[in-house]
């Protein structure tokens, strides 16, 4: 019987020293197997993947050996990157912030009553023309008790009325300045970049002088990095516009005569939260540290510490199938939380259908819930912090924003930047090579273009209020599925069926199946529905299965190259013979040339082939 060593926990004590370049050789040995011949950082490469903003991500990370690796330092202290407060979120959690949407102040303040009752800590309301009326605010806070749960603005234009009406409920409702704690929501830039309207920030720096001077737990101004992430930005572009936008709200409020410390902490910073974790906490990481090099360059660097709201991405929610949404928001709020956000929005799952249900609601508030109390997520601060990917990360992208930052700057500053174009062209230019990443499915999107539910029953919602717009586009990655869909279920209306496809599976399932699957998904992201034979499909019976499918006039072969070769031309053949007018093979372009007419296969663009398919059918184009 083999003696074990009493050598406490020395676990890999009797283990010999292993190299990064030993791991390489064991890549290089994987991916020859998959015919790939590439040796040393060329193995590691063929395994990493490219991000946006010029970032690549890396299978492994190890411990950097440069001596310029940033020092991250502690919580509650600069750069803050661990944290903005020395506690973190360890002591009660994140702020449960929860938006309501609606112009019914009956209504709002009836939502906002079950969510502070059921886990929310603090409260969102649109004010003004895309919300309850700032008149009526009062009605709408009726019965909550101020002086417990903040509550953050988001007026647009109506700024100053929205603002002046909940300072003047404080006043009436007796709240002692000191206990009172809001955000007012104030961000004439974001209103510009949403709407193309420029506001007067004179109300802007009034209002916040004298909630400097008599509100303390008021933050007048909110730098919104949403309008920029909506328009499809990447995590450096939103970072580094918002560094632009509050620098410029830092020069207007101390050109006013506020003081710089007084002047920083009038200023919340609000960013999108998406399923992708790791860069969902790298960038709220980096956003600290980038603010607090802000504060340090203006001579303050006690007052670096950003105050961080996080919102569950617009631009990653879904029409179709949204129960999905409920799996990304939840990834996105627990990055948003490890990341050190010090509030945290869940959107509904149902919010891009319209006003969100109460059991939309109560999942979202209840997504925070259980991460704080069951997962424990806050238990520790930072706890991403020392992980070799995660600060590299954070120091990448830090980078990122910061030169972009300095682009905008050299454009005159922020304002003159969107008026200019410049903004919108670089978000625009981001947004293109995105979509074709979507379109092409390399970018997959769960229940839309990959996984459809073509049976789904539609959910329907009361519509909420018009965003504002006029000014950067809003953009969702489903989009252009969307477009497709809508195509399809016009068709469902009008005709009683949905466009159809003809699936010509060849040979045994052994040689069909995963090119049938392939594209039958496919075909369903466009709302087209797949029709197959149960028994292959020869061509002594091709075309009495195609007669019998009901397809629109295209379909599709799907079996093994060895199988194409022997059988695809004659299948194609009686397949037009019984009146298929496009024959599609899933397979290798090329395969068959001159038997078939189009091919689909990974990597394709899928929305242009869908797009073309319907167009073949006869389907129209929506109004």
């Amino acid at each position: 019987m083999t003696v074990l060593p009493d050598d406490g926990l020395s676990l890999a004590a009797g283990f010999p020293d292993t190299t990064h370049e030993q791991w390489q050789r064991l890549v290089e040995g994987v991916l020859r197997k998959s015919g790939k011949e590439v040796t040393g950082e060329a193995a590691e490469a063929a395994l990493s993947t490219k991000l946006e903003d010029g970032l690549i991500t890396r299978p492994l990370y190890t411990a950097r050996p440069d001596a310029d690796a940033p020092d991250t330092g502690f919580p509650g202290f600069a750069p803050f990157v661990r944290g903005g407060t020395p506690e973190g979120n360890s002591t009660s959690g994140w702020d449960v912030r929860q938006r309501i949407a609606g112009s019914d102040p009956v209504r709002v303040n009836e939502a906002a009553l079950a969510d502070l009752e059921n886990g929310t800590t603090s409260l969102w309301l649109t004010v003004g023309r895309q919300g309850v009326p700032a008149g009526a605010l009062g009605r709408a806070l009726q019965d909550v008790y101020l002086d417990l749960a903040p509550v953050t603005l988001d007026a647009g234009a109506d700024y100053a009325d929205a603002a002046r009406a909940l300072l003047a409920l404080y006043a009436e409702r007796e709240v002692a300045p000191g206990a009172a704690r809001a955000a007012l929501g104030i961000d004439p830039l974001g209103h510009e970049a949403r709407t193309g309207e420029a506001l007067d920030t004179a109300p802007a720096v009034e209002i916040a002088r004298e909630a400097a001077a008599s509100w303390p737990g008021v933050r007048a101004l909110t730098v919104d990095a949403l309008p920029y992430h909506e328009a499809g930005g990447s995590a450096a572009e939103e970072l580094g516009l918002s560094l632009a936008t509050g620098v410029a709200y830092l020069r207007a409020l101390t050109g006013a005569g506020l003081g710089t410390e007084a002047a920083f902490g009038q200023l919340e910073f609000r960013y999108s939260a998406t399923a992708d974790q790791f860069l969902t906490i790298a960038k709220l990481r980096a956003a600290r540290r980038l603010w607090a090099r802000i504060a340090e360059a203006c001579g303050t660097p006690e007052a670096g510490a950003q105050r961080q709201h996080a919102v569950t991405s617009p631009v990653m929610m879904t029409r179709r199938d949204p129960w999905v949404n409920m799996l990304r928001t939840t990834v996105a709020c627990m990055a948003a939380g490890v990341g050190g956000a010090d509030s945290v929005t869940v959107l509904p799952f149902d919010s891009e259908l319209g006003l969100p249900d109460a059991f939309a609601r109560r999942i979202a508030r209840n997504t925070s819930t259980v991460l704080l109390e069951e997962s424990h997520l806050a238990r520790v601060i930072d706890p991403a912090g020392g992980s070799y990917y995660v600060e590299q990360l954070t120091d990448e992208l830090a980078h990122a924003a910061w030169e972009f930052f300095q682009t905008v700057e050299r454009a005159g500053g922020l304002a003159d930047a969107l008026r200019s174009g410049l903004v919108a062209e670089r978000l625009a230019a981001t947004w293109a090579a995105r979509s074709k990443k979507l379109a092409t499915r390399r970018e997959p999107v769960t229940g839309v273009s990959e996984f459809p539910l073509l049976s789904e029953k539609p959910l329907v919602r009361e519509a909420a209020p018009a965003a504002p717009s006029g000014g950067l586009p809003r953009v969702r990655r489903d989009e252009a599925y969307e477009a497709l869909r809508a195509r399809s279920d016009a068709h469902l209306e009008a005709t009683g069926g949905r466009p159809r496809i003809f699936l010509a599976a060849l040979g045994p399932a052994s040689a069909h199946t995963a090119r049938a699957t392939f594209a039958s998904n496919l075909f369903q992201a466009g709302g087209i529905e797949p029709v197959h034979d149960p028994v292959s499909v020869d061509a002594a019976n091709a075309a009495e299965a195609y007669a019998a499918s009901g397809a629109d006039g295209v379909a599709v072969l799907c079996s093994s190259d060895a199988l194409y070769e022997e059988q695809a031309a004659a299948v194609a053949a009686a397949l037009r013979g019984a009146g298929a007018t496009t024959v599609f093979l899933a397979g290798k372009p090329g395969t068959c040339a001159g038997a078939v007419d189009e091919y689909v296969f990974a990597g394709c663009d899928a929305v242009a082939v869908l797009s073309s398919v319907l167009d073949r059918m006869g389907v129209p184009h929506g109004q």
